[in-house]
C-alpha cells in the first residue's frame, strides 16, 4: 500500500524503523509527520462526543500520544499499523471517558442501549446521555467478538473507532478489501445480536 498522508513514504518508513530499533528520538521525529492523519482519526471520535467539550480533538490526540509513547508500543511495522494501533488507543480511551461519565451517574437506573444508538455506518455527531453506556456496550461485545473472531473485532475497530474506510482497513489488516468488507458485514451482524438488537432493515 502507498504511504498516505503529506510527508514522504521513505520518510516515515525510515523513521519507523529507528523507532523499533529503540530511537526515542525518532519517535519525536515520526509523530509530527503523521499528526495529520491523528488528528482526523481524533476528529471522527470527536464526533461522538458532540456537545461535551471536555473530550476534544486535540486532547483525544495527546491522549494517545502518551499511550502510543509507551516502550510496549513501539513496535510498529508500518505507517497502516501505527494507525491501526492508534485506532485501538483511541477506543481505550474514548471508553474509559464513557466509563468515567457512568460512574459520576451513580445511582441511576439500568437502561437498555442498542447498537443502533451508535449507528455504527455512520457515527452520529449528536451524544445523547445513553450514548456512554452504547459504547461501553460495544466495548464488551468487541470483547467478546475478538475471542470469536480477532480480525472481525478489529475491522470495527478500524473503522467505527479509527474512523477508517474500508480500503483503509483492508490496508492496516493486510487482507483484500472484499475481505474487510464481508468481515465488517458479519461483524456488524454479530453485534446486533451480540447486544440483543435485530438488524434494521
Amino acid at each position: 500500500m502507498a504511504e498516505s498522508g503529506g510527508s514522504p513514504p521513505s520518510t516515515v518508513t525510515q523513521l519507523l524503523a529507528e523507532v523499533r530499533a529503540g530511537s526515542s528520538s525518532a519517535f519525536d521525529e515520526l509523530f509530527p509527520l503523521v499528526y495529520e492523519e491523528l488528528r482526523r482519526l481524533a476528529h471522527a471520535q470527536r464526533r461522538q462526543w458532540h456537545g461535551d467539550e471536555t473530550m476534544n480533538t486535540t486532547a483525544l490526540i495527546h491522549e494517545a500520544y502518551l499511550k502510543l509513547a509507551a516502550p510496549e508500543e513501539l513496535d510498529w511495522e508500518s505507517r497502516a499499523h501505527l494507525m491501526s494501533v492508534a485506532a485501538k488507543a483511541m477506543r481505550q480511551i474514548l471508553i474509559d471517558y464513557a466509563r468515567g461519565k457512568r460512574a459520576k451517574k451513580r445511582g441511576g437506573d439500568w437502561v437498555r442501549v442498542t447498537l443502533n444508538e451508535l449507528k455504527l455506518e455512520d457515527p452520529s455527531p449528536e451524544l445523547p446521555a445513553r450514548r456512554a453506556e452504547a459504547l461501553i456496550r460495544l466495548d464488551e461485545s468487541l470483547t467478546r467478538l475478538a475471542r470469536r473472531d480477532e480480525r472481525q473485532s478489529r475491522v470495527v475497530e478500524c473503522r467505527f473507532f479509527g474512523g477508517m474506510t474500508i480500503r483503509h482497513t483492508a490496508a492496516v489488516l493486510g487482507v483484500s478489501s472484499a475481505t474487510a468488507e464481508r468481515d465488517w458485514a458479519m461483524a456488524k451482524a454479530w453485534l446486533f445480536r451480540d447486544m440483543d438488537v435485530a438488524p434494521a432493515g
